[in-house]
């Protein structure tokens, strides 16, 4: 595994987005390392992208908007001072049906401690009915935790507001150790996002970061495909190899249609035996794992998508495979990140480990504001 050969030094963790980090730069400043099976592994700016992809690909983006997922609050019911905590609100459920009974308006949610520098550190939460304080007198109270096996994040339910004018209201984004300082929640918003009934995602689908609109105009004339998909995120998983959990996804019609009907043009092209000098037509990129998590759930197993709307408890691993996606364009993760596990799916663990190690003797950066790779099929 890529663990096992692996270390990421701390200064390759990108501090702030690219746009901040000179006069004149903008989202799309990163850099992007291209993978192609087997093959020589490519290194490019990420405003070439229109120039590795074909007429007829297309890319299937995740619309999910970041929300605003942490808020300050105070352990106790407020007869003891309590102790400080970042709420981190990670999914919202429809319902919850704890021990025989029914509780709507349940979101899962993760308790952190504040470090005193602007991020926070990992906390257990619990224990069940345990009530924390939050801004404008609403209280928080701890049910259960999501995985019986895990103290990290606990089905709670909010009193005295609702969960989507308490963010709005008090709410900012989610931010790890890493950064440099808060940014605002615009700076979590891709190109793509769009309001959902269904929420929003507690973190970034980073991803889709890097592109601008002037670059999806250039993808779209060079005759390159959008298909949206929406699933919304958790908060990110912050123990190692923890797999991640259930999602709500949306895989519409229209997005059905175009899958299918790339995958249709690229088999007839080749039965006509394409030369092998031409770049193949109708891959099927997906932008971020969030992407392939919804496409793949909406997927069967005669490898046709159809429109669906839900929870995804789908886990994508080397041994599971991907039966619509063809290619990926992701972030670079942690060695312990579960993500790994889905490219895997997607390319070969030797050529994975070639493509970090050269990321990390290039100097690329990691996590939500840091450079891009693009996995294609060989």
């Amino acid at each position: 595994m890529i663990a096992e050969a692996l270390r990421v030094p701390a200064e390759l963790s990108a501090a702030v987005p690219a746009e901040q980090r000179g006069p004149g730069l903008g989202r799309d400043a990163v850099r992007l390392m291209v993978s192609r099976g087997a093959g020589a592994i490519g290194h490019h700016l990420f405003g070439e992208l229109p120039d590795l992809l074909a007429a007829g690909d297309v890319l299937v983006v995740n619309t999910s908007r970041t929300l605003p997922a942490a808020v300050d609050g105070r352990t106790g019911d407020g007869r003891g001072r309590g102790e400080p905590v970042v709420v981190h609100f990670s999914t919202r459920a429809d319902r919850w049906h704890p021990a025989g009974r029914t509780v709507a308006g349940c979101w899962a949610v993760e308790l952190r401690t504040p470090d005193g520098r602007g991020s926070t550190g990992p906390r257990a939460g619990g224990p069940a009915g345990a009530v924390v304080r939050l801004p404008g007198g609403a209280r928080l109270v701890l049910e259960a935790p999501v995985d019986p096996g895990s103290a990290r994040l606990w089905w709670a339910r909010a009193a005295g507001t609702e969960v989507p004018e308490l963010l709005r209201h008090h709410g900012r984004p989610i931010r790890y150790g890493y950064t440099d300082r808060d940014q605002p929640l615009a700076a979590y918003q891709t190109v793509f996002a769009v309001d959902s009934p269904g929420g929003g995602s507690a973190e970034m689908p980073s991803a889709a970061r890097p592109f601008t609109a002037a670059l999806v105009a250039r993808l779209v004339s060079k005759g390159v495909q959008f298909a949206p998909v929406s699933l919304h995120t958790g908060v990110a998983s912050a123990e190692a190899f923890e797999p991640p959990y259930a999602e709500r996804f949306v895989v519409p019609p229209t997005t059905a249609w175009l899958v299918n009907a790339a995958r249709a043009r690229r088999r007839a092209a080749a039965r006509r035996q394409r030369p092998a000098r031409e770049a193949p037509a109708g891959r099927i990129v997906a932008v971020g794992t969030t992407a392939v998590r919804a496409l793949e759930s909406a997927t069967g197993r005669d490898g046709r998508v159809r429109a669906a709307a839900g929870w995804t408890e789908l886990v994508v691993t080397p041994e599971r495979g991907v039966r619509a996606v063809d290619g990926l364009l992701t972030g670079l993760h942690e060695p312990t990140a579960s993500h790994l596990l889905m490219l895997g799916a997607v390319a070969d663990g030797e050529a994975l480990r070639r493509a970090y190690a050269q990321a990390v003797r290039r100097r690329y950066l990691w996590h939500e504001f840091g450079d891009l790779h693009l996995v294609l099929p060989d």
